[in-house]
């Protein structure tokens, strides 16, 4: 099951990427 893997791993990053820079478009 690689792909439920990388789906939730690039979940997190896309998730961590916006909390990391919020309200800067």
């Amino acid at each position: 099951m690689m792909i439920l893997f990388v789906l939730a791993l690039a979940t997190f990053c896309y998730l961590s990427y916006v909390l990391l820079r919020p309200e800067r478009f």
